[in-house]
């Protein structure tokens, strides 16, 4: 008997209709990029403008409606709904309870905090038909606009920044335990209850942990990029990575799982840093502690200042220093909460 499957699936790719792709944007109060987000999505390939498109609000407060509601004009498959319960696990829920078909085979996740390369949502699709895994995960070139962010976005893609993460800034293809999403199969989606609504952050990671248990895989595609605005201020940083580090301390504990060592290195360093404050008084040897982490931080920030050839690379040990503190303090705080 001739096996005609792999015929079938590359005719299926070659023949991507847009009645099987639905793309979501959540968002919330991000009217300085969600122009330029849609924008992006819609550029080039005529067969993109076919595609439904939803943006799934939160509640926003500044012009993110009304920009939206401008472009719906423009671009016919635009679409708006409003996310009551704020977070992006719960807005795409929504998009998918609300906004798939009968023909909806793949869901794209569309961060509004990016611009994105021209046919994203088509080569990620076709990328989970030729790949038929569970989810396609992309790697994010941080980007920067004022110094601050610059440094941000240099250092997160480092391992100092992000611990060696495969989707901060990858270069290689292959199946992963985790990544940035891009795109899901819906089947999948579905079987498995989709997203977690009560994370707000690491909502992903906690994604990817079932999909995994399922028995499913996630692809890596190093191929489709997106470019990603980190946050532009330090209070903005340190709010995100706090939540962050509670919303992994609740992965960690929903699923049973033991924290992995990058993951637990900031949570030394906090406690380490801490510690050797505290006995310094009597034990002036403590301060090594503290002080050899700033001297990393020290370097970090010398060399980003050096090869990116900017006066903004001294921020990078300052950035990378917020991001593992506050990543630490939230979860920390979360583990002796308890799970939620």
């Amino acid at each position: 008997m001739v096996n005609t499957a792999p015929l079938t699936i590359k005719k299926s790719i070659e023949t991507l209709d847009s009645t099987w792709v639905i793309a979501v944007i959540p968002a919330l109060n991000e009217a300085q990029h969600i122009e330029q987000c849609v924008r992006s999505l819609m550029a080039g390939d005529p067969w993109l403008r076919e595609v439904p498109l939803i943006v799934a609000d939160g509640g926003s407060t500044d012009d993110t409606i009304a920009i939206v509601k401008r472009l719906m004009s423009e671009f016919a498959n635009l679409r708006l709904i409003h996310n009551s319960k704020r977070f992006q696990s719960a807005a795409m829920n929504l998009a998918v309870a609300q906004c798939t078909g009968n023909d909806t085979r793949y869901v794209v996740r569309c961060d509004a905090h990016s611009i994105f390369p021209a046919g994203f949502i088509r080569s990620v699709a076709t990328s989970l038909a030729r790949t038929r895994a569970a989810s396609v995960v992309i790697p994010m070139d941080a980007r920067g606009e004022t110094c601050f962010q610059k440094a941000n976005a240099w250092i997160v893609d480092t391992p100092l920044g992000s611990g060696g993460s495969a989707h901060r800034g990858g270069k290689q293809s292959g199946y992963v335990d985790h990544g940035h999403h891009a795109g899901f199969d819906l089947s999948v989606f579905r079987a498995i209850g989709g997203y977690d609504e009560s994370f707000s952050h690491n909502e992903d990671a906690e994604y990817d942990e079932r999909v995994v248990r399922a028995g499913e895989r996630i692809f890596l595609d190093a191929t489709i990029r997106k470019v990603y605005f980190p946050r532009q201020s330090v209070t903005a940083l340190a709010r995100q990575y706090y939540s962050y580090g509670r919303g992994r301390a609740r992965t960690i504990r929903k699923h049973g799982k033991r924290p992995k060592i990058r993951q637990m290195l900031p949570v030394l360093a906090l406690l380490g840093s801490l510690g050797g404050l505290l006995v310094a008084p009597l034990a002036p040897i403590g301060l090594l502690l503290p002080t050899g982490y700033l001297l990393i931080l020290a370097i970090a920030s010398v060399f980003m200042c050096l090869t990116k050839r900017s006066l903004c690379g001294l921020l990078s040990g300052v950035a990378s220093g917020i991001m593992h503190m506050s990543w630490a303090a939230g979860f920390i705080r979360q583990s002796l909460m308890g799970p939620r």
